[in-house]
Formats: structure tokens, sequence, C-alpha cells
């Protein structure tokens, strides 16, 4: 829920401290509105992106809901930190000893929206091959960013 007053809101960010932060963004020929029902529509995350095999959301999209999804075999329970409606969405959660946090934004423009993300990992298993876990992540999150294109801009 938005407070009237956004100079008083607090966001949540990645942990700026982690030893994988990954930074990506992408421009998709899109409205905001379409984007967003894609990006946030979680339970059919398996229906366009190839590395999502499971996703349910437990309640609403709202603070405090989780979702248990699973990429690449590996199972995640996120719980989402922060609902901006068409704007900016925020999760995290603990997968096999990695602690990561996941920001996104949509911020619109001329042709359609940016949509920027940011992932944090943290934990042993990120400590043990930092390379290969940010080699790993960024690969991941450039198919997620490709696959939401492809699928927003064939839906609008």
């Amino acid at each position: 829920m938005r407070d009237s007053d956004d100079s008083q809101r607090t966001t949540v960010d990645v942990d700026r401290n982690a030893q994988v932060i990954v930074d990506l963004s992408i421009e998709i020929e899109a409205s905001q509105q379409t984007v967003w029902r894609i990006q946030t529509g979680i339970d059919q995350w398996p229906t366009w992106q190839k590395n999502v095999s499971k996703a349910r959301l437990s309640g609403p999209l709202a603070v405090g809901s989780t979702f248990h999804w699973e990429t690449h075999g590996l199972p995640i329970v996120s719980t989402i930190r922060e609902v901006d409606p068409m704007r900016r969405i925020v999760w995290g959660g603990p997968a096999q000893g990695i602690e990561g946090v996941h920001v996104w934004t949509i911020t619109p423009t001329s042709k359609g929206v940016v949509v920027h993300t940011t992932e944090s990992w943290d934990g042993p298993p990120v400590a043990a091959d930092s390379d290969g876990m940010r080699a790993a992540l960024t690969a991941s999150l450039n198919a997620w960013l490709a696959d939401l294109k492809t699928t927003a801009e064939a839906a609008n």
C-alpha cells in the first residue's frame, strides 16, 4: 500500500553488502500495465519463463505474502517485501543457503517501459564461488528479462 506522502515511504533495497549483486535493465515496447500484470502474475510464470517450472502465490500480492517457485530445479520460497503497484516489487528469502533479495522497477518511457532488476545473493555457497554465482545469476536474470520482453510485447 502506498503512503500518500512518498517522502515518508520506506523502500526496500537489495543487500548492498552481499557478495554478489547483479543489476540489469531492458526496454520493453509495452504498456506499464501489461508489464506489471505479467511480471506480478506469479502463478503464470511457468507459462512464459523458460527457466521457471513451478510458481504459486499464497495469498494476495501484498507485503508478507509468500510464493513457492522452482527455477533451474531449485525450490524457492520468497516473501514479498514491498509492493508499489505498477512501479516496484521486492521479494526475497533463503534458498539452499543463499539469501537473496530481488528488486524490480517498471518505469514508463515514450515507447513503453524500462524494466530494471537488481538482485543480491549472500551466504556460504556464494562465498565459495562468487564468480560462478555472479555468472549464473546474470544469465538467469538476462533470460528472465528477455522472456518478459517477448511476452509483454506480444500481449501489448
